[in-house]
């Protein structure tokens, strides 16, 4: 049977226990003054930080390394503007009613409403599209596997970069969103994952108090 090439293992440095314990509680130190931000100024970010971010996320483990995502990088003022237009619809919608009276009271503490300047105002809007067909090459049509996972798993990687580069991000859900399909001119076959907002904190944002509220180790973990 033969086998596909084989590359030697690159190791990681050499630490000590100590040594990866102490990169481990940086790691989280860092990561845990991320809060979601909604409130932007309109200072630029440079396209360069965004590239590199989204070459992060691209590094993500996916099934079968198919890599089923494409990320919309969002500058244009008329594009951000079509898609607060249309995001402000949908979200009309669902907090008059579409959503539910236990939804909503759960978005309660966070006072979010329908109004979304942030969509225009923040420099840049990163839309993630899961493709359900694709692979490495660009004329491959071949099935993608695990793509919902496998998405998720590169936005998770392109918050943290975006994050450790010094910038507020915000995830953004309105729904439905396929007219993120027309205005970021993309197949109807893939599926917009959320709106990513990328930016600087305006001068005058805030954090909700509930939103500081995470959950123990002991509550989201289990050891056997």
């Amino acid at each position: 049977m033969q086998q596909d090439a084989r590359l030697p293992w690159q190791p990681y440095p050499e630490l000590s226990d100590a040594e990866r314990l102490e990169r481990a509680r940086g790691c989280y130190e860092t990561l845990r003054t991320r809060r979601s931000c909604r409130a932007f100024s309109d200072q630029a970010v440079p396209r360069a930080v965004i590239e590199q971010a989204i070459l992060a996320a691209g590094t993500a483990p996916s099934g079968a390394n198919h890599q089923p995502w494409h990320f919309a990088a969002i500058e244009s003022p008329e594009a951000k503007a079509a898609i607060r237009v249309a995001a402000e619809e949908e979200e009309r919608q669902f907090y008059s009613g579409r959503a539910g009276s236990a939804w909503l009271k759960a978005l309660r503490p966070l006072g979010t409403d329908a109004e979304k300047p942030f969509l225009e105002i923040a420099p840049w809007l990163i839309v993630p599209f899961a493709q359900r067909r694709g692979g490495v090459e660009a004329d491959d049509d071949l099935q993608n596997y695990y793509v919902s996972e496998s998405v998720g798993l590169a936005c998770g990687m392109l918050l943290a970069t975006l994050h450790c580069a010094g910038l507020a991000t915000l995830i953004h859900t309105p729904n439905p969103m396929r007219f993120l399909n027309r205005v970021c001119q993309r197949p109807e076959q893939e599926r917009p994952m959320m709106i990513i907002v990328v930016g600087h904190a305006a001068a005058d944002a805030t954090i909700p108090a509930h939103a500081l509220r995470k959950k123990s180790l002991d509550q989201i973990s289990s050891w056997i």
